[in-house]
């Protein structure tokens, strides 16, 4: 399946997590597989666009490689499209790496990431333009350089962080806290990397000791809507688990809260961090399939021969010797079956 234009440009504006980027780089256009779980998960955005998001809360899992980032830009491609007000951060890694510049907040205690929200706020502009330009904020927000009330609208207030990057941080959240009151069109909040929202940042305070990512002010937000304190009146939360980084794996925590097999040690006598567990809290586990069913992994293998990516014979023995040799594993597939085989 090609992504239309619109879904295409929301892509473009948010960017896609580096290994899906790989792909599209070598393809013509961009373009997935619709698998089961796709039409499962579109079928539960169907039912959340009438509903609370506290109700659709789900963290997708899975072994490394099983497509668990193409299944979320899947469900944030049809949301586009069903005109769902859309955020999507592809790579959460990056808000609790050490990689964005961020500056303490004493009113909130928190600490922002001022370059970070004014790219994302300037990202959402860019998706969410036609669906937000007649929203009327519901609030009133005294910012230091303008006031921001009912007869302003959601397009203004984003604004002030676009223009005073220092109001970039408490411009995002305040966003955040006016879509979740509005009723007129659904919200996806997608993230992948989700996982590294639970873990300890790499970020220092003034006593370099180590930031917990709930302390720094757009991570905290996310894990809020994540564990159902904040919600969309309609919409859904999806969270993409990566198994890749080392540095930021699923913590306990998050980890018995999905019910999934520990990787540490579980016992009685292990600490569980509080704060947490309430984070984690009522999310529910979507597993996806570890292995591509035999007709997934042939239109996977479809769409790379008809890029012309590939310099192999179109067949049943080659096609079967590749699925073979991934056992079954999307990204296996991919990546270590047919990628050797492109024509440099």
């Amino acid at each position: 399946m090609a992504f239309p234009t619109d879904g295409s440009r929301a892509l473009k504006a948010y960017g896609l997590p580096t290994n899906v980027l790989v792909d599209y780089m070598l393809l013509a256009a961009p373009c997935s597989v619709i698998r089961q779980v796709t039409v499962d998960v579109l079928d539960i955005l169907d039912k959340a666009a009438s509903t609370s998001s506290a109700q659709t809360r789900l963290a997708f899992t899975g072994k490394s490689g099983c497509g668990k980032s193409y299944l979320l830009l899947q469900a944030v491609q049809y949301a586009v499209q069903k005109d769902w007000i859309t955020l999507y951060i592809p790579r959460a890694i990056n808000l609790v790496n050490s990689s964005t510049p961020y500056v303490y907040d004493p009113r909130t205690q928190t600490y922002g990431q001022p370059a970070f929200a004014q790219q994302l706020l300037k990202r959402f502009a860019d998706v969410n333009e036609a669906l937000i330009k007649d929203m009327k904020v519901q609030g009133s927000y005294p910012f230091e350089e303008r006031t921001i009330d009912s007869t302003s609208t959601l397009t203004d207030l984003i604004n002030v962080g676009l223009e005073y990057s220092q109001q970039a941080p408490t411009v995002l959240n305040t966003l955040l806290s006016e879509l979740a009151q509005q009723t007129k069109a659904p919200v996806l909040l997608a993230i992948d990397d989700f996982q590294a929202l639970y873990n300890m940042s790499l970020y220092r305070d003034p006593y370099y000791k180590p930031v917990k990512a709930y302390h720094l002010s757009l991570p905290r937000t996310l894990l809020e809507f994540a564990s159902g304190k904040q919600a969309f009146k309609r919409g859904a939360v999806l969270g993409a688990l990566s198994m890749q980084n080392t540095t930021f794996r699923p913590p306990l925590e998050l980890v018995e809260a999905l019910g999934l097999e520990p990787a540490q040690p579980s016992g009685p006598y292990v600490p569980r961090e509080k704060d947490l567990v309430e984070y984690a809290q009522g999310l529910k586990n979507f597993p996806v399939p570890d292995q591509l069913t035999v007709d997934e992994a042939a239109s996977i293998f479809d769409v790379w021969h008809s890029a012309k990516a590939l310099h192999i014979p179109r067949g049943d023995e080659t096609f079967l010797s590749k699925f073979t040799e991934s056992g079954g594993n999307a990204r296996e597939f991919v990546k270590k079956a047919l990628l050797q085989t492109v024509a440099l």
